[in-house]
Protein backbone atom coordinates (compact mmCIF):
# COMPACT_ATOMS: atom_id res chain seq x y z
CA UNK A 1 0.00 0.00 0.00
CA UNK A 2 2.50 2.44 1.14
CA UNK A 3 4.95 1.54 -2.52
CA UNK A 4 1.33 2.05 -4.31
CA UNK A 5 0.66 5.57 -2.55
CA UNK A 6 4.44 6.40 -3.47
CA UNK A 7 3.80 6.13 -7.05
CA UNK A 8 0.68 7.68 -7.31
CA UNK A 9 2.54 10.62 -5.94
CA UNK A 10 5.20 10.47 -8.63
CA UNK A 11 3.06 10.47 -11.29
CA UNK A 12 1.35 13.71 -9.74
CA UNK A 13 4.69 15.34 -9.65
CA UNK A 14 5.71 14.39 -13.56
CA UNK A 15 2.14 15.95 -14.47
CA UNK A 16 2.98 18.75 -12.56
CA UNK A 17 6.05 19.26 -13.79
CA UNK A 18 4.83 18.79 -17.39
CA UNK A 19 2.27 21.40 -17.45
CA UNK A 20 5.05 23.75 -15.98
CA UNK A 21 7.28 23.27 -19.08
CA UNK A 22 4.37 23.47 -21.64
CA UNK A 23 3.41 26.88 -20.28
CA UNK A 24 7.03 27.84 -20.28
CA UNK A 25 7.86 26.77 -23.67
CA UNK A 26 5.69 29.44 -25.05
CA UNK A 27 1.81 28.34 -24.86
CA UNK A 28 -0.60 31.60 -23.69
CA UNK A 29 -4.13 31.82 -23.02
CA UNK A 30 -6.83 32.20 -26.22
CA UNK A 31 -7.35 36.02 -27.02
CA UNK A 32 -10.90 35.66 -25.39
CA UNK A 33 -9.31 35.41 -22.17
CA UNK A 34 -6.10 37.68 -22.30
CA UNK A 35 -5.83 39.62 -19.18
CA UNK A 36 -5.42 43.75 -18.80
CA UNK A 37 -4.17 44.02 -14.88
CA UNK A 38 -6.45 41.74 -12.49
CA UNK A 39 -9.38 41.42 -15.09
CA UNK A 40 -9.73 39.28 -17.71
CA UNK A 41 -11.00 41.37 -20.86
CA UNK A 42 -13.86 39.32 -21.85
CA UNK A 43 -15.73 40.23 -19.07
CA UNK A 44 -14.16 43.66 -18.06
CA UNK A 45 -15.48 44.89 -21.72
CA UNK A 46 -19.00 43.38 -20.32
CA UNK A 47 -18.68 45.45 -16.99
CA UNK A 48 -17.62 48.86 -17.47
CA UNK A 49 -16.81 49.30 -13.51
CA UNK A 50 -14.36 46.41 -14.41
CA UNK A 51 -12.47 48.53 -17.23
CA UNK A 52 -9.30 50.56 -16.23
CA UNK A 53 -9.05 54.13 -16.84
CA UNK A 54 -7.55 54.16 -19.98
CA UNK A 55 -9.95 51.16 -21.64
CA UNK A 56 -12.78 53.18 -19.86
CA UNK A 57 -11.82 56.56 -21.85
CA UNK A 58 -11.72 54.38 -24.99
CA UNK A 59 -14.78 52.66 -24.54
CA UNK A 60 -16.41 56.11 -23.88
CA UNK A 61 -15.32 57.58 -27.20
CA UNK A 62 -16.04 54.68 -29.42
CA UNK A 63 -19.73 55.17 -27.53
CA UNK A 64 -19.55 58.48 -28.59
CA UNK A 65 -18.94 58.17 -32.12
CA UNK A 66 -21.60 55.33 -32.54
CA UNK A 67 -23.75 56.46 -35.44
CA UNK A 68 -25.53 53.80 -37.88
CA UNK A 69 -22.14 51.56 -37.60
CA UNK A 70 -21.73 49.52 -34.00
CA UNK A 71 -18.10 50.37 -32.67
CA UNK A 72 -17.95 47.79 -30.24
CA UNK A 73 -14.51 47.66 -27.80
CA UNK A 74 -12.72 44.52 -26.93
CA UNK A 75 -9.31 43.32 -27.22
CA UNK A 76 -9.47 42.70 -30.81
CA UNK A 77 -10.26 46.40 -31.00
CA UNK A 78 -7.84 47.34 -28.57
CA UNK A 79 -5.01 45.55 -30.10
CA UNK A 80 -5.08 47.12 -33.24
CA UNK A 81 -5.78 50.60 -31.20
CA UNK A 82 -2.43 49.81 -30.36
CA UNK A 83 -0.69 48.66 -33.26
CA UNK A 84 -2.37 51.77 -35.45
CA UNK A 85 -1.45 54.61 -32.74
CA UNK A 86 2.59 52.81 -32.52
CA UNK A 87 2.57 54.36 -36.56
CA UNK A 88 2.36 57.84 -35.70
CA UNK A 89 4.37 58.84 -38.49
CA UNK A 90 2.36 56.93 -40.94
CA UNK A 91 -1.45 57.69 -39.35
CA UNK A 92 -0.31 61.67 -39.65
CA UNK A 93 -0.04 61.09 -42.97
CA UNK A 94 -3.24 59.32 -43.49
CA UNK A 95 -5.26 62.10 -41.52
CA UNK A 96 -3.95 64.52 -44.14
CA UNK A 97 -5.04 62.75 -46.89
CA UNK A 98 -8.08 62.09 -45.44
CA UNK A 99 -8.94 65.82 -45.94
CA UNK A 100 -9.15 65.64 -48.86
CA UNK A 101 -10.65 61.64 -49.80
CA UNK A 102 -12.96 61.88 -47.27
CA UNK A 103 -15.38 64.74 -48.62
CA UNK A 104 -15.39 62.79 -51.75
CA UNK A 105 -16.52 59.69 -49.89
CA UNK A 106 -18.93 61.54 -47.80
CA UNK A 107 -20.81 63.09 -51.19
CA UNK A 108 -20.88 59.73 -52.71
CA UNK A 109 -22.21 57.38 -49.42
CA UNK A 110 -25.09 59.54 -49.04
CA UNK A 111 -26.01 60.19 -52.72
CA UNK A 112 -25.54 56.38 -51.87
CA UNK A 113 -27.72 56.26 -48.97
CA UNK A 114 -25.04 54.48 -46.77
CA UNK A 115 -23.47 55.23 -43.05
CA UNK A 116 -20.55 57.90 -44.06
CA UNK A 117 -18.33 56.25 -41.31
CA UNK A 118 -17.72 53.50 -43.96
CA UNK A 119 -15.10 55.70 -45.33
CA UNK A 120 -12.54 54.83 -42.42
CA UNK A 121 -12.27 51.22 -44.20
CA UNK A 122 -10.65 53.08 -46.93
CA UNK A 123 -7.87 53.57 -44.51
CA UNK A 124 -7.53 49.79 -44.12
CA UNK A 125 -7.97 48.45 -47.20
CA UNK A 126 -5.10 51.49 -48.74
CA UNK A 127 -4.01 53.65 -46.31
CA UNK A 128 -6.48 56.26 -49.15
CA UNK A 129 -3.33 55.69 -51.87
CA UNK A 130 -5.28 55.02 -55.18
CA UNK A 131 -2.53 53.67 -56.72
CA UNK A 132 -2.00 50.47 -53.75
CA UNK A 133 -1.62 47.17 -55.70
CA UNK A 134 -2.23 44.36 -53.36
CA UNK A 135 -0.13 41.10 -54.02
CA UNK A 136 -3.24 38.93 -55.76
CA UNK A 137 -4.11 41.91 -57.54
CA UNK A 138 -6.65 43.90 -55.93
CA UNK A 139 -6.58 47.94 -57.04
CA UNK A 140 -7.22 51.75 -55.78
CA UNK A 141 -8.26 52.98 -52.71
CA UNK A 142 -11.28 50.29 -52.09
CA UNK A 143 -9.30 47.85 -53.33
CA UNK A 144 -11.30 46.01 -56.09
CA UNK A 145 -10.88 42.99 -57.75
CA UNK A 146 -10.89 43.49 -61.57
CA UNK A 147 -13.85 40.66 -61.63
CA UNK A 148 -16.10 42.72 -58.86
CA UNK A 149 -15.05 45.75 -60.09
CA UNK A 150 -17.00 44.79 -63.06
CA UNK A 151 -19.79 43.74 -61.82
CA UNK A 152 -20.59 47.08 -60.15
CA UNK A 153 -19.91 49.03 -63.39
CA UNK A 154 -16.16 49.82 -62.98
CA UNK A 155 -13.65 50.28 -66.56
CA UNK A 156 -10.40 48.74 -66.50
CA UNK A 157 -8.96 48.84 -70.89
CA UNK A 158 -4.95 50.13 -71.76
CA UNK A 159 -6.00 53.86 -71.03
CA UNK A 160 -7.71 53.81 -67.65
CA UNK A 161 -8.55 51.45 -64.55
CA UNK A 162 -11.13 52.96 -62.80
CA UNK A 163 -10.78 50.97 -59.65
CA UNK A 164 -8.01 54.15 -58.92
CA UNK A 165 -10.70 56.72 -59.63
CA UNK A 166 -11.91 57.83 -55.93
CA UNK A 167 -15.31 58.95 -57.17
CA UNK A 168 -16.12 55.90 -59.21
CA UNK A 169 -14.42 53.44 -57.01
CA UNK A 170 -16.34 54.90 -53.96
CA UNK A 171 -19.62 54.99 -56.15
CA UNK A 172 -18.73 50.54 -56.65
CA UNK A 173 -17.53 50.20 -53.25
CA UNK A 174 -21.08 51.72 -51.75
CA UNK A 175 -22.84 49.96 -54.23
CA UNK A 176 -21.47 46.41 -52.95
CA UNK A 177 -22.04 47.45 -49.38
CA UNK A 178 -25.44 48.63 -49.75
CA UNK A 179 -26.10 45.28 -51.31
CA UNK A 180 -24.41 43.23 -48.48
CA UNK A 181 -26.59 44.99 -46.00
CA UNK A 182 -29.69 44.60 -47.66
CA UNK A 183 -28.53 40.98 -47.36
CA UNK A 184 -26.89 40.44 -44.19
CA UNK A 185 -29.29 43.58 -41.80
CA UNK A 186 -26.07 44.19 -40.07
CA UNK A 187 -23.28 46.83 -41.25
CA UNK A 188 -20.48 44.95 -39.74
CA UNK A 189 -21.28 41.96 -41.53
CA UNK A 190 -21.30 43.89 -44.22
CA UNK A 191 -18.19 45.43 -44.04
CA UNK A 192 -16.60 41.42 -42.90
CA UNK A 193 -18.60 40.26 -46.36
CA UNK A 194 -16.33 43.61 -48.37
CA UNK A 195 -13.24 41.97 -47.11
CA UNK A 196 -13.85 38.10 -47.81
CA UNK A 197 -16.92 37.95 -49.91
CA UNK A 198 -20.50 37.45 -48.79
CA UNK A 199 -20.60 33.51 -49.46
CA UNK A 200 -18.09 33.13 -46.59
CA UNK A 201 -20.09 35.05 -44.47
CA UNK A 202 -23.17 33.31 -44.99
CA UNK A 203 -21.19 30.09 -44.61
CA UNK A 204 -20.06 31.46 -41.25
CA UNK A 205 -23.84 32.56 -40.07
CA UNK A 206 -25.00 28.74 -41.05
CA UNK A 207 -22.24 27.23 -38.39
CA UNK A 208 -22.55 29.97 -35.82
CA UNK A 209 -26.55 30.01 -35.80
CA UNK A 210 -25.97 33.94 -35.55
CA UNK A 211 -26.08 36.61 -37.54
CA UNK A 212 -23.97 39.14 -35.78
CA UNK A 213 -20.24 39.58 -36.56
CA UNK A 214 -18.42 38.75 -32.86
CA UNK A 215 -20.84 35.42 -32.85
CA UNK A 216 -20.19 34.62 -36.40
CA UNK A 217 -15.85 35.87 -35.97
CA UNK A 218 -14.36 32.19 -35.16
CA UNK A 219 -16.32 31.01 -38.09
CA UNK A 220 -14.54 33.33 -40.89
CA UNK A 221 -11.29 33.63 -42.47
CA UNK A 222 -7.96 34.87 -40.22
CA UNK A 223 -7.83 38.26 -41.99
CA UNK A 224 -11.74 38.77 -41.81
CA UNK A 225 -11.50 38.19 -38.09
CA UNK A 226 -8.86 41.47 -37.92
CA UNK A 227 -10.77 43.23 -40.30
CA UNK A 228 -13.73 44.51 -38.29
CA UNK A 229 -11.71 45.27 -35.30
CA UNK A 230 -9.09 46.94 -37.80
CA UNK A 231 -12.29 48.92 -38.76
CA UNK A 232 -13.40 50.19 -35.35
CA UNK A 233 -9.82 51.14 -34.78
CA UNK A 234 -9.20 53.52 -37.17
CA UNK A 235 -12.56 54.68 -36.76
CA UNK A 236 -11.49 55.66 -33.19
CA UNK A 237 -8.11 56.82 -34.09
CA UNK A 238 -8.74 59.33 -37.14
CA UNK A 239 -11.57 61.18 -34.34
CA UNK A 240 -8.81 60.92 -31.74
CA UNK A 241 -5.58 60.72 -32.88
CA UNK A 242 -4.40 63.75 -30.54
CA UNK A 243 -4.78 61.66 -27.50
CA UNK A 244 -2.00 59.13 -28.71
CA UNK A 245 0.62 61.83 -29.73
CA UNK A 246 -0.03 61.64 -33.68
CA UNK A 247 0.30 64.63 -35.36
CA UNK A 248 -1.70 65.46 -38.68
CA UNK A 249 0.38 65.99 -41.50
CA UNK A 250 -0.42 68.19 -44.10
CA UNK A 251 -2.19 67.02 -47.23
CA UNK A 252 0.66 67.01 -50.01
CA UNK A 253 -1.65 68.95 -52.74
CA UNK A 254 -4.07 70.96 -52.84
CA UNK A 255 -7.66 70.14 -51.63
CA UNK A 256 -9.36 73.19 -53.89
CA UNK A 257 -10.19 71.50 -57.15
CA UNK A 258 -11.75 72.08 -60.70
CA UNK A 259 -13.73 69.35 -62.84
CA UNK A 260 -13.20 69.71 -66.39
CA UNK A 261 -14.62 67.49 -69.06
CA UNK A 262 -12.41 66.36 -71.55
CA UNK A 263 -13.43 65.20 -75.14
CA UNK A 264 -10.29 64.44 -77.03
CA UNK A 265 -7.01 62.93 -76.33
CA UNK A 266 -4.33 64.84 -74.97
CA UNK A 267 -1.70 63.70 -71.86
CA UNK A 268 -1.27 65.05 -68.65
CA UNK A 269 1.97 66.36 -69.77
CA UNK A 270 0.46 68.74 -72.02
CA UNK A 271 -1.89 69.57 -69.51
CA UNK A 272 0.75 70.48 -66.68
CA UNK A 273 2.76 72.19 -69.27
CA UNK A 274 -0.19 74.54 -70.21
CA UNK A 275 -0.76 75.26 -66.93
CA UNK A 276 2.97 75.69 -65.43
CA UNK A 277 2.33 73.46 -62.94
CA UNK A 278 3.92 70.31 -61.34
CA UNK A 279 3.02 66.81 -63.89
CA UNK A 280 3.35 64.84 -60.52
CA UNK A 281 0.07 66.68 -58.76
CA UNK A 282 -2.13 66.09 -61.70
CA UNK A 283 -1.09 62.12 -62.43
CA UNK A 284 -1.86 62.23 -58.19
CA UNK A 285 -5.63 63.87 -58.97
CA UNK A 286 -5.83 61.65 -61.71
CA UNK A 287 -4.42 58.31 -60.94
CA UNK A 288 -7.14 56.06 -63.31
CA UNK A 289 -5.27 57.17 -66.53
CA UNK A 290 -2.74 54.09 -66.89
CA UNK A 291 -1.04 55.93 -69.38
CA UNK A 292 -1.14 59.49 -68.15
CA UNK A 293 -3.41 59.76 -71.58
CA UNK A 294 -6.98 61.34 -71.31
CA UNK A 295 -8.50 59.13 -74.08
CA UNK A 296 -12.37 61.49 -73.92
CA UNK A 297 -14.01 61.55 -77.45
CA UNK A 298 -17.31 63.63 -77.86
CA UNK A 299 -19.43 60.67 -77.15
CA UNK A 300 -17.25 59.97 -74.34
CA UNK A 301 -15.93 62.65 -72.42
CA UNK A 302 -13.51 62.23 -69.62
CA UNK A 303 -12.83 63.99 -66.41
CA UNK A 304 -10.39 66.16 -65.83
CA UNK A 305 -9.32 67.42 -62.09
CA UNK A 306 -7.25 69.84 -61.87
CA UNK A 307 -6.04 72.45 -58.86
CA UNK A 308 -8.12 75.48 -59.21
CA UNK A 309 -5.39 77.93 -60.68
CA UNK A 310 -6.33 81.62 -61.59
CA UNK A 311 -8.15 82.76 -64.89
CA UNK A 312 -5.36 83.55 -67.73
CA UNK A 313 -4.08 79.63 -67.09
CA UNK A 314 -8.11 78.48 -67.40
CA UNK A 315 -8.37 80.35 -70.63
CA UNK A 316 -5.49 79.09 -72.29
CA UNK A 317 -6.22 75.17 -70.96
CA UNK A 318 -9.91 76.10 -72.56
CA UNK A 319 -8.16 77.16 -75.49
CA UNK A 320 -6.42 74.25 -75.88
CA UNK A 321 -8.96 71.75 -75.53
CA UNK A 322 -11.33 73.73 -77.62
CA UNK A 323 -8.59 74.03 -80.74
CA UNK A 324 -7.34 71.80 -83.43
CA UNK A 325 -5.88 68.44 -82.37
CA UNK A 326 -3.24 68.54 -79.20
CA UNK A 327 -0.18 66.24 -80.25
CA UNK A 328 0.47 64.40 -76.99
CA UNK A 329 3.61 65.28 -74.80
CA UNK A 330 5.22 63.90 -71.99
CA UNK A 331 7.72 66.06 -69.73
CA UNK A 332 10.91 64.74 -69.51
CA UNK A 333 10.32 62.82 -65.89
CA UNK A 334 6.58 61.23 -66.87
CA UNK A 335 6.75 57.52 -67.52
CA UNK A 336 4.94 55.14 -69.35
CA UNK A 337 6.99 52.06 -67.99
CA UNK A 338 4.58 50.70 -65.59
CA UNK A 339 2.19 50.33 -68.20
CA UNK A 340 3.94 49.94 -71.05
CA UNK A 341 3.18 46.67 -72.53
CA UNK A 342 -0.38 47.38 -72.17
CA UNK A 343 -0.36 50.34 -75.22
CA UNK A 344 -1.25 48.35 -78.33
CA UNK A 345 1.57 49.57 -80.14
CA UNK A 346 3.81 47.63 -77.56
CA UNK A 347 1.70 44.50 -76.93
CA UNK A 348 3.07 41.75 -77.32
CA UNK A 349 2.03 39.04 -79.66
CA UNK A 350 1.24 36.52 -77.40
CA UNK A 351 0.91 35.94 -73.56
CA UNK A 352 2.00 32.72 -72.35
CA UNK A 353 -0.47 31.26 -68.77
CA UNK A 354 0.76 31.16 -65.56
CA UNK A 355 -0.87 29.17 -62.91
CA UNK A 356 -3.21 31.38 -61.11
CA UNK A 357 -3.99 33.17 -63.75
CA UNK A 358 -7.63 33.90 -65.28
CA UNK A 359 -8.70 35.43 -68.62
CA UNK A 360 -9.79 38.43 -66.60
CA UNK A 361 -6.23 39.10 -65.02
CA UNK A 362 -4.66 39.18 -68.30
CA UNK A 363 -7.21 41.16 -70.30
CA UNK A 364 -6.46 43.68 -67.57
CA UNK A 365 -2.58 43.25 -68.17
CA UNK A 366 -3.17 44.19 -71.93
CA UNK A 367 -6.00 46.62 -71.83
CA UNK A 368 -8.46 44.06 -74.17
CA UNK A 369 -11.75 42.61 -73.72
CA UNK A 370 -12.27 39.36 -71.91
CA UNK A 371 -14.57 38.41 -75.08
CA UNK A 372 -11.94 39.37 -77.55
CA UNK A 373 -9.32 36.88 -75.60
CA UNK A 374 -12.12 34.09 -75.97
CA UNK A 375 -12.93 34.96 -79.63
CA UNK A 376 -9.54 35.60 -80.45
CA UNK A 377 -8.53 32.25 -79.63
CA UNK A 378 -11.22 30.26 -79.66
CA UNK A 379 -11.42 29.24 -76.00
CA UNK A 380 -14.89 27.70 -74.76
CA UNK A 381 -13.09 26.84 -71.57
CA UNK A 382 -10.43 28.37 -69.08
CA UNK A 383 -7.21 28.48 -70.41
CA UNK A 384 -4.91 26.02 -69.50
CA UNK A 385 -1.20 26.58 -67.77
CA UNK A 386 1.76 27.13 -70.02
CA UNK A 387 -1.26 28.07 -73.00
CA UNK A 388 -0.25 30.85 -75.15
CA UNK A 389 -2.97 33.17 -76.11
CA UNK A 390 -3.29 35.68 -79.28
CA UNK A 391 -3.54 39.53 -77.73
CA UNK A 392 -4.59 40.44 -80.91
CA UNK A 393 -6.76 39.85 -84.03
CA UNK A 394 -5.42 37.66 -87.15
CA UNK A 395 -5.02 40.03 -89.70
CA UNK A 396 -7.62 38.90 -91.81
CA UNK A 397 -10.02 38.71 -88.65
CA UNK A 398 -9.00 42.12 -88.03
CA UNK A 399 -9.61 43.56 -91.91
CA UNK A 400 -13.21 42.08 -92.27
CA UNK A 401 -13.94 43.24 -88.85
CA UNK A 402 -13.06 46.56 -89.60
CA UNK A 403 -15.14 46.68 -92.16
CA UNK A 404 -18.35 46.38 -90.12
CA UNK A 405 -19.72 48.97 -87.94
CA UNK A 406 -20.85 48.32 -84.74
CA UNK A 407 -22.09 50.64 -82.10
CA UNK A 408 -22.94 49.85 -78.63
CA UNK A 409 -25.04 51.09 -75.46
CA UNK A 410 -24.46 50.02 -72.01
CA UNK A 411 -26.97 48.77 -69.33
CA UNK A 412 -26.31 48.74 -65.69
CA UNK A 413 -28.39 45.60 -64.77
CA UNK A 414 -30.76 46.25 -61.89
CA UNK A 415 -32.25 44.03 -59.09
CA UNK A 416 -34.76 42.00 -60.31
CA UNK A 417 -33.50 42.22 -63.78
CA UNK A 418 -33.35 39.50 -66.14
CA UNK A 419 -31.98 39.42 -69.83
CA UNK A 420 -35.60 38.92 -70.75
CA UNK A 421 -36.84 41.84 -69.01
CA UNK A 422 -33.40 43.44 -70.48
CA UNK A 423 -34.00 42.18 -74.42
CA UNK A 424 -37.33 43.84 -74.35
CA UNK A 425 -36.39 47.21 -73.75
CA UNK A 426 -34.28 47.40 -76.98
CA UNK A 427 -35.04 47.28 -80.63
CA UNK A 428 -33.71 44.32 -82.07
CA UNK A 429 -31.83 42.83 -78.76
CA UNK A 430 -32.06 39.21 -77.57
CA UNK A 431 -31.05 37.19 -74.72
CA UNK A 432 -28.75 34.91 -77.08
CA UNK A 433 -27.37 38.44 -78.63
CA UNK A 434 -26.94 40.05 -74.68
CA UNK A 435 -24.78 36.83 -73.76
CA UNK A 436 -23.11 36.16 -76.63
CA UNK A 437 -21.90 39.91 -76.73
CA UNK A 438 -21.43 39.72 -73.27
CA UNK A 439 -19.19 36.22 -72.76
CA UNK A 440 -22.25 35.39 -70.22
CA UNK A 441 -22.51 31.35 -70.06
CA UNK A 442 -25.34 31.00 -68.05
CA UNK A 443 -27.29 34.31 -67.90
CA UNK A 444 -26.49 34.86 -64.55
CA UNK A 445 -26.84 38.61 -63.38
CA UNK A 446 -25.67 40.68 -60.98
CA UNK A 447 -26.99 44.48 -59.90
CA UNK A 448 -24.49 46.63 -60.74
CA UNK A 449 -23.06 44.59 -63.97
CA UNK A 450 -22.70 46.70 -66.89
CA UNK A 451 -23.62 44.54 -69.99
CA UNK A 452 -23.25 45.69 -73.87
CA UNK A 453 -26.51 45.86 -75.88
CA UNK A 454 -25.58 46.38 -79.68
CA UNK A 455 -27.21 49.30 -80.90
CA UNK A 456 -28.61 48.52 -85.18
Amino acid sequence: MKRLFTFIICILLLLIVKTNTIFAAGFIAPASTQTFGDTTFAHAAANQAQLTGYQTNIKHRLDSLKKDVPLDYNEYVQNYIDIYANNRDEMGQVIGLAKYYFPIYEKVFRAAGIPVEIEYLSVVESKLDPNAVSRVGATGPWQFMSTTARLYGLSMDGYIDERRDPVRASYAAAAYLKDAYEEFGDWLLAIASYNCGKSNVENAIAKAGANDFWSIRQYLPLETRNYVPAYIAVAYLMNYYGKHNIIAQPCSFSRNIDTVLVDRSISLGNISNILNMDYRVLALLNPAYRTQMINGSPANPRRLIIPQCNSKSYSALYDALNSGVISPVLPAHASYVSYAEERPEHRPAYHKVKRGETLSDIADRYGVDVQDLKNWNHLHHKPAVGQKLKLSADKEDASSSSKETRTYITYKVKRGDTLSVIAAKFDGASVEHIKSLNGLKHGQLQPGMTLKISKG
